[in-house]
């Protein structure tokens, strides 16, 4: 339980890179007090658990309606990512102009919190190591990336914007990696069913 739990905590992480995203998540709340930020972030917890948690339960409903198998999503969901991975790195700008009273749901609460790559992993994840385990990372992650937020200023004096950049960068290299796997297994999910047949 505990070996699935960091196996699936792991990819999320990578997927979720609050990190990465602490930088616009300064420049979009560097003008409000601080009770407003805390409850910005309470506000984009709550959105990215609830839309984390509707689309693991609502997505196998998906899988078993259109007949999709685990190797099909392995494949497109490895592909989606490693796209992800690569805007990412080229453009890494995520920063939006949102009013601040929308600020926790959109963007942060979603996509930049829990966004295609969070979602897609959360799916794949749950397929290898367990529901519990992928539940409990989900959330560990969201709470991880709260505190974070919540720690801005001392992360950011820590690492600066440029270092906060560089572990986005690397986090994305990471993301490109854990496609390609996905896409791997897909390949060979495929292959192994098709040798059933």
């Amino acid at each position: 339980m505990l070996k699935d739990f960091f196996l699936a905590f792991i990819p999320l992480f990578v997927a979720v890179d609050a990190v990465g995203v602490l930088p616009i998540f300064v420049s979009l709340t560097e003008e409000l007090s601080q009770k407003e930020k805390i409850k910005v972030i309470a506000q984009s917890m709550f959105t990215a658990i609830l839309l984390a948690l509707g689309f693991i339960f609502l997505g196998q409903a998906v899988f078993r309606f259109l007949n999709i198998t685990i190797g099909d999503f392995l494949i497109a969901g490895g592909l989606l990512l490693f796209c992800i991975a690569i805007i990412d790195i080229i453009n890494p700008v995520k920063k939006r102009r949102i009013p601040s009273n929308e600020l926790g749901s959109v963007p942060l609460g979603t996509p930049l919190i829990v966004g295609p790559a969070v979602l897609t992993t959360s799916l794949i994840i749950m397929q290898q190591h367990g529901l519990m385990p992928t539940l409990i990372a989900v959330i560990a992650n969201v709470f991880l990336a709260g505190i974070i937020f919540l720690l801005s200023n001392i992360v950011i004096r820590i690492l600066g914007i440029a270092g906060s950049r560089a572990v986005s960068k690397i986090a994305s290299l990471l993301l490109a990696a854990i496609a390609v796997m996905m896409v791997r297994r897909g390949v060979i999910a495929i292959l192994a069913f098709l040798g059933k047949v």
